[in-house]
């Protein structure tokens, strides 16, 4: 065993290469940049893709000496230095978290952030993301500890791989007693394509959780592992050292660069900064100053290596903690101020936790099962503290959701878009319902009744009246129609309708052509679009649809000619209602940024939003609505006066994000719509 120098810090071990620590430097800046500035750096994300093929090159290369040395690997020390090198660091942050639960985050996110940080300390986080079908690269459903998704994968990789060498060597042992190792390598290609394979396959057809699940991932490890186990692939002689290494560095960046939201990832579009990272790992030579390893392996870039895990670990918290901190924006000066924390931070836990823990002689003197012990020690204080933040906001919690259901049943008088010049509630001047804390949480129910973006299936809910007389309703359309479903079900219980829902996220009703995250999104919307196309033709006819839309929906058109294409799309859609009126609704403004985050730390009036860009100028909805004949409510005054949209109104809290309006807010609309729905209603209807 190495003796840890003075000072309790780990000494270099005998394999270190500088030019790799320069390559982590370089993927986690990647992610740091992506995450404080995402519209400067669209395709940051790859740094995590980066971190994976380093990890199988050093840890592939560790056990590969081993197993040549002893014949074998010793598989309880193995777990037992992953874990005092990756578990205290990564505790430490989640107890901040649940901390961040008690005293700074809001009410409204309790159960998503309790339930990820306990997942996250069984290293699992990866599977519940997937399991909710979360989509990674959008942050407004993001909780602190999302990004250890990428940190349960590799503890799962830490797992597994080991026991994956272990068999081939059995092989080569029995099988191929002259060639032992290529039972190895043919172990980690067969695994890497069959994970290759997966990764292309299952992102086209669900990439929200393509990008979790670990079997999508397995290969980017395996191709840093096929470099530790085929050294003859480095390059020989400096020109082709340096002209392969700085390709590579080519193309992280220009996958960093170029990379964004809709690049199908990781399936194949993934080999580029994999590729990429593997080229630099090949590539140390550092004799001149122009050298790859030496452009690389400086000491601020080893620096920035060396700190790495910690960075990653902290920076994605504090990104998100940082909103609610009073008297902290988003500033360009107060995101360079995140950064310069984040590196402190980094430094400090790598200093004082990551480095003494490794090196503690208590654990590294004894046996494993010492370190095992520790580990179930370590995870019991993560979940004891996630068990204290639900204790201690639990109670809040559902009073909040109790109180706020109470209010939703009988709204007080001119609240929300009730209230107007004409009618003031002196109660409600200082009051703001939801509360900004819980206003994330006032989503709209019967959940079941939207589909979610991949999923193609036409799922129809019914409420109301079963009489076979009563008025027929059809509400049509992507999340901002769903975010009316509690008014319209209210409004079909009071008035006896018959109420009828086809809604799926992110896909309005029209057949313009959308654009999307990936290819099986806009598959998804096309054949859900067919699919509402054939209930309703196979359906009786319905005597109203109310439909509606976000205006800021991406779609594969040009802009110059959106507008039209747009207004044509919802009208070909209308005819598809049989001779239905329809009842449609011009968008609500959008913010910038979740507005709720603003009302904690400031009154209502300084969280408005310019009313210019945050409404259409012209709205195609609007348009068609006007060629079709149809109800167009338009509550644009009622959101904004002549310059600013609000983010309160009449004492109610509107937004539940930066464009969805909330559960409580959409029922002050109620009446409104009933009127509008009313009056299209056939004379002989109640």
């Amino acid at each position: 065993m190495t003796k840890p120098p003075s000072g309790g810090r780990p000494a270099k071990a005998a394999h270190f290469l500088p030019h790799v620590q320069g390559l982590r430097a370089i993927a986690v800046l990647l992610v740091v940049l992506y995450h404080v500035w995402p519209g400067r750096l669209s395709g940051g994300y790859i740094g995590v893709d980066i971190f994976f093929v380093i990890s199988g090159f050093l840890i592939t290369g560790q056990l590969a000496r081993e197993i040549e040395r002893k014949g074998r690997i010793d598989l309880p020390s193995f777990w037992a230095k992953r874990a005092r090198r990756l578990l205290p660091a990564s505790i430490t942050v989640l107890v901040f978290s649940s901390l961040a639960v008690v005293f700074i985050l809001p009410l409204s996110s309790l159960v998503a952030e309790t339930r990820e940080i306990l997942a996250s300390t069984l290293y699992v986080e990866n599977w519940q993301l997937a399991a909710s079908a979360v989509d990674y690269l959008a942050s407004h459903d993001a909780t602190t500890v999302q990004h250890y998704w990428s940190l349960s994968l590799e503890e799962q990789f830490y797992l597994v791989w080991p026991l994956l060498l272990l068999g081939a060597t059995w092989l080569g042992v029995k099988f191929f007693a002259a060639r032992r190792w290529l039972p190895m390598v043919g172990v980690v290609v067969a695994v890497s394509v069959a994970s290759l394979v997966a990764s292309v396959l299952y992102t086209q057809s669900n990439p929200s959780e393509a990008y979790f699940v670990t079997w999508t991932r397995f290969w980017e490890f395996g191709a840093g592992a096929l470099l530790a186990l085929m050294p003859r692939l480095k390059p020989t002689g400096a020109w082709w050292q340096n002209i392969v290494g700085y390709c590579g560095l080519a193309m992280i960046l220009g996958a960093g660069w170029f990379f964004d939201r809709e690049t199908p990832f990781p399936g194949y579009m993934a080999l580029i900064p994999v590729i990429g990272a593997a080229m630099v790992i090949t590539t140390d030579r550092a004799d001149r100053w122009w050298d790859i390893g030496r452009v690389l392996g400086g000491p601020p870039q080893r620096f920035v290596g060396d700190i790495s895990y910690s960075l990653y670990l902290w920076h994605w918290p504090l990104i998100i903690i940082a909103p609610y901190i009073p008297g902290w924006g988003l500033s360009g000066l107060n995101r360079v101020a995140l950064v310069a924390v984040c590196f402190l931070l980094a430094w400090l836990t790598k200093r004082f936790i990551e480095d003494p823990a490794r090196v503690w002689t208590f654990l590294t003197a004894r046996k494993p099962r010492f370190t095992y012990a520790g580990v179930i020690a370590l995870m019991a204080v993560s979940s004891l503290f996630v068990g204290v933040a639900w204790v201690v906001n639990s109670p809040r919690y559902d009073a909040e959701a109790a109180q706020l259901e109470q209010i939703r049943e009988n709204l007080p008088a001119c609240f929300g878009a009730l209230s107007g010049p004409d009618c003031q509630n002196p109660d409600l001047a200082t009051t703001i319902i939801p509360s900004p804390g819980f206003g994330n949480a006032d989503s709209p129910g019967s959940k079941e009744c939207l589909v979610q973006l991949n999923q193609a299936d036409v799922v129809s809910c019914h409420f109301g009246s079963d009489a076979a007389d009563a008025p027929r309703v059809a509400l049509i359309g992507d999340s901002h129609a769903y975010q009316y479903i509690d008014t319209l079900t209210s409004l079909a219980a009071s008035r006896g309708w018959s109420l009828t829902t086809y809604l799926k996220g992110a896909c309005p009703w029209t057949t313009a052509p959308v654009s999307g995250p990936s290819p099986s999104f806009i598959a998804s919307c096309q054949s859900w679009r067919a699919g509402v196309e054939q209930a309703l033709a196979a359906a009786p006819p319905f005597d109203v649809v109310f439909t509606t839309a976000l205006a800021h929906t991406p779609y594969a058109v040009a802009a110059s000619e959106r507008t039209a294409v747009l207004r044509d799309g919802f009208l070909a859609a209308w005819a598809q209602a049989k001779g239905a009126a329809i009842v449609t609704v011009v968008d609500n403004p959008r913010f910038d940024d979740d507005p709720n985050k603003c009302l904690r730390t400031a009154p209502p009036a300084s969280c408005t939003v310019p009313r210019a860009p945050a409404l259409d100028a012209v709205d195609p909805l609007a348009l068609a609505g006007a060629e079709w004949g149809a109800t167009v409510l338009d509550f644009s005054d009622i959101y904004c006066d002549a310059t600013v949209c609000f983010s309160v109104i009449g004492g109610a809290d509107v937004y539940r994000d930066q464009d969805h309006l909330t559960r409580t807010f959409a029922l002050t609309l109620g009446p409104a719509i009933a009127d509008a729905i009313q009056s299209r209603l056939t004379p002989n209807q109640p």
